[in-house]
Formats: structure tokens, C-alpha cells, sequence
């Protein structure tokens, strides 16, 4: 039997080099792969899996190029897979030979028993089952309607309505999804909290507020406004590890938030929305372009770091988003339709020479990837433990604390202005143009459902509400805003979902 399991690999065109010889490699042609991923419309990062007797099956693989989506998403989505495929090829008869096309409903539930409930197997959680049955359950729809296999090995059932009564017609859900996948208890974090973690975590603050001295943590302004920055718009990490500056708005005096747009092109499920930054997140993050950043950036020209990138997509002029023509990415392509991908090879070119767009860049002046953010969080959170700090966070952490936060305080700002209305016709006006807190929280969060975001209702209405003013203090930006502002985005999101404009 095979040692290893399916394996997930990515593709890449710039392949490194080992620096001693390879007899393995001196046959391949490796210097004809970028041509051929272009040939064959390609882009880097496309996951494959490779079997564990070395084959690569073209059907399975071609999954990945016919169902796009976010590069953190197929790389979830490939891990998924080549869990229940492993499995397959090593516990289910015939060991080793077992393909995903022999798979049946009996090799499901055992690895649904395996997955979550033997002891001798890892024992995830229903939100992680209800995530690899969804993986799965959506490959097989695949390849059952490109006749790849017969039936789907997944066992469906009626899918029901929200509220659990009414059966929606002709609709069906994996019968093996699990009745624990959604987490009630929602985590999140009240602001002094979070401020806690951050001071001490990310800016290298003792518990008792004074600097440590002996902290000898990089780039902890970057690392600080980029925590405040997902803390206090929601964004998810990807979205926010792809910010451009063309994203960042100019700082104004009189606006205590700065509206700006998450492109489509990277927002999840094509969720571009507007969304607003506090004027004093906004101020941080624009000390940190001028000062830290703009540093990092003239050490990598004077190392001549960016005249030996390949393949960069270039912006000629800093005052249009659009990319120059002639440039591979297309002729004039505005820069808000640039992916993940695209935006770590965009640069704009000024009269010093090449520089990233990206907002967030490492000491070598170049764009942050995610993972590294996610090691930033995991390096804050063992600082915390070092001084006795009890808090541990993480990117998503941050979004639910942004999501709950505001919805309070929408709340009572809701409850306020309409106390203070004396006639049904201002009420009613009111309830028209700001609408529902839950709803707007919802717009910012880029949820399609307003049912996706109940769960942060739910966990403001388990709390008392002496706990609720204790925990959220007003002073933490209160959030109003001008009445033609949202009346345009409302405008704009009923045009997005129905092609109709409002009267």
C-alpha cells in the first residue's frame, strides 16, 4: 500500500532551482512550462491533485479550471477532496486501486464515521464536516453532469426552508450535512479587549501600558493599522491583503468616516460593496504609506528589486487606475477588475522609478501574502501568553468583533433618532432611507442574505443589556451617516440585483 496519499500541488511559472544538479530534473523541460500555461490559459496557483501511484487523472483535474474562484478557496477545496480520495484509495476496497469514480454511499458514511466520530480519527467539528460534504457534494454535481460518473456517491434529501417548516420546490441538501455545522456561540471581542491584544500582541506594550523594551518586533505600525483596519470595517483577510492604494481614500478633516469601494474582483463571492474607515484608522494607515512604507520601497529600488521582476502589470499614471496598454493583462484594464493574483504584480511608475500598488508590503518591499498575516496573528497571541495575557484572536475574530460592535451601536443610535421623531410620517421617512441596522450591517459585511447575519443578533440579544453598554461604550466611533450617501447605494445594490433603477 502506498505510503503517501493524494498529494495537492500548484501550478507556477517561475519554478525554483536547487543549486546542486538534479539527474531527475535534467530531462524535463522546465524552461517551456510558462509558455505552455499561457498556451493553455493557465493562471499560476491552479491546484492539482497527483494520485499516490504518481498519475495524473485529466477529468479530476479539469474540475479546477472549469469552476474558478478565489485562490484560498480551490486550495480548500483541493485539500478537501484529496482527504476523501485518500481515504478512498487506502481504507476501501481494493486498497490502492480505489478511484473517486467507484466511490458509493457506503464509502461516505464510513468516512463520516471516520471524519467524526472514531476514535481514531480526528473528530472535527460540524462546521468543518458541513464545509468538506459541501466540497465534495458540489465535485460530484460536476462530474455527474459531465456524465464523468453515474450517480453521485452523496445521498441527497428535500432542502428546507429557513425556518425549517416549508420544503423549497425541487430543491435538495446532502443528507449527511450535520445538524451541529453552524457555531452558535459566536466569538468576538469588546473594543478595551481588543485593545488589550493589539497593545500588547502587536505594538510590544507591557500589560501595565509602557513600552517593552526589549520588544523587537518589526514593523508593528503596519502590523497594528492593519489589525484596526479589520477590526473597524469587517473585511475579510484576503479582501484586505489586497487593498491597492488606489482603495485608500484621501484623509478630510470633516468626515468622521472615509467612504471608499472593495472591488468586486477580490471581494468573496463577488461581493464588492462600500465600505467606511474611521477617520483616526484611516490617519494610521496613511502614516504608515508615508513613513514606513515609502522607506521599505527606496531600499528595494536601490537594491534594483523591482527591475528584476518579470511579468509585472504597470500603471503609468498614478492619477488613472487603468493599466498601461500594450501591458499582458489587457489593453487599458481598469485596475479594480485586477484579481488577487494580478495585484501582486501591479506597480505604478513614478518619477523614482517602479513601485508596488499594494497597500501592505514584507522588509523586502513587496506585497504581504495572507499566510503571513496569519503568522503575524500567531505571533501576537503567543506575546499575549508570554505576559499573562489571556486573549487569543485570529483574522475572522475580527470581523465578527467589527459585526457585532456596530450593530449595537446602529441599534441605539436606530432606537435614538426615532424617540426623538414626534409624527408617524418622520418615523416612517426614517425607516425608509437608514432601513434596518441588521441590513446595513449586512451590506457591510457583503453577506447576499440578511439571514447570514442574524447570528450577530443573536449574540448581542443573549446579553443583558447592562452588559451590553458596559461592554460597547459609545465613545468607540458612533456611526451615522449622510443621508444622499446611502441613498446611492441602496440605489446601486437594486440595480446590481435586479437591473432596474430606482425611482
Amino acid at each position: 500500500m502506498p505510503i503517501l496519499g493524494w498529494r495537492v500541488h500548484f501550478t507556477r511559472r517561475q519554478l525554483p532551482v536547487p543549486r546542486s544538479p538534479r539527474p531527475t530534473l535534467l530531462g524535463l523541460p522546465t524552461e517551456t512550462i510558462p509558455a505552455w500555461l499561457d498556451r493553455e490559459d493557465i493562471p499560476d496557483h491552479v491546484p492539482c491533485l497527483i494520485a499516490p501511484d504518481g498519475t495524473y487523472d485529466l477529468d479530476l483535474n479539469r474540475y479546477f479550471l472549469q469552476n474558478p474562484a478565489p485562490e484560498n478557496t480551490q486550495a480548500a477545496i483541493a485539500y478537501d477532496l484529496a482527504g476523501f480520495l485518500t481515504f478512498l484509495w487506502c481504507h476501501r476496497e481494493p486498497v490502492g486501486r480505489r478511484s473517486w469514480r467507484d466511490a458509493t454511499p457506503d464509502d461516505r458514511a464510513a468516512y463520516q464515521r471516520w471524519r467524526r466520530t472514531d476514535e481514531r480519527g480526528p473528530g472535527v467539528k460540524g462546521s468543518t464536516w458541513g464545509r468538506e460534504v459541501a466540497t465534495v457534494n458540489a465535485f460530484y454535481h460536476w462530474a455527474k453532469a459531465g456524465e464523468l460518473v453515474a450517480e453521485s456517491p452523496i445521498l441527497q434529501r428535500a432542502a428546507r426552508s429557513w425556518h425549517g417548516y416549508q420544503r423549497s420546490e425541487g430543491a435538495t441538501t446532502p443528507a449527511e450535512a450535520p445538524k451541529d455545522g453552524h457555531r452558535e456561540d459566536l466569538a468576538w471581542l469588546p473594543p478595551a479587549t481588543y485593545r488589550r491584544w493589539r497593545d500588547v500582541g502587536v505594538r510590544g506594550y507591557l500589560p501595565t501600558g509602557l513600552r517593552d523594551t526589549s520588544f523587537r518586533g518589526r514593523y508593528a505600525s503596519r502590523n497594528a493599522a492593519f489589525c484596526d483596519l479589520m477590526a473597524r470595517t469587517g473585511l475579510r483577510l484576503t479582501e484586505q491583503s489586497s487593498l491597492t492604494l488606489f482603495e485608500i481614500p484621501d484623509m478630510d478633516l470633516n468626515r468622521a468616516y472615509a467612504p471608499t469601494r472593495l472591488p468586486t474582483a477580490i471581494a468573496k463571492g463577488g461581493s464588492g460593496r462600500r465600505f467606511y474607515i474611521p477617520a483616526s484608522v484611516l490617519r494610521d494607515v496613511w502614516d504608515y504609506v508615508r513613513f514606513e512604507r515609502a522607506e521599505l520601497i527606496e531600499i528595494a529600488r536601490d537594491r534594483g528589486t523591482y527591475d528584476a521582476l518579470p511579468d509585472l502589470l504597470v500603471v503609468e499614471d498614478r492619477e488613472r487606475a487603468v493599466l498601461a496598454s500594450g501591458r499582458r493583462g489587457g489593453r487599458g484594464m481598469p485596475v479594480e477588475s485586477l484579481d488577487h493574483r494580478q495585484r501582486r504584480r501591479l506597480f505604478v511608475r513614478g518619477p523614482d522609478g517602479l513601485e508596488p500598488a499594494a497597500l501592505w508590503l514584507t522588509d523586502q518591499g513587496l506585497p504581504v501574502m495572507p499566510g503571513t498575516w496569519k503568522s503575524m496573528f500567531g505571533d501576537a497571541n503567543k506575546r499575549c501568553c508570554r505576559h499573562e495575557v489571556a486573549i487569543r484572536v485570529h483574522a475572522h475574530l475580527l470581523r465578527h468583533t467589527y459585526a457585532v460592535v456596530t450593530l449595537e451601536q446602529l441599534q441605539r443610535e436606530h432606537i435614538r433618532e426615532l424617540a426623538e421623531m414626534t409624527s408617524t410620517r418622520q418615523r416612517t421617512s426614517y425607516e425608509q432611507v437608514f432601513g434596518d441596522p441588521l441590513d446595513w450591517v449586512r451590506r457591510r459585511l457583503g453577506h447576499r442574505s440578511v439571514e447570514t447575519t442574524f447570528k450577530y443578533l443573536h449574540t448581542l440579544n443573549e446579553l443583558a443589556m447592562e452588559t451590553r453598554l458596559a461592554l460597547i461604550p459609545d465613545d468607540w466611533d458612533r456611526h451615522t451617516l449622510a443621508v444622499p450617501e446611502l441613498e446611492q447605494e441602496i440605489a446601486e445594490e437594486e440595480f446590481a440585483l435586479t437591473g432596474t433603477e430606482l425611482a
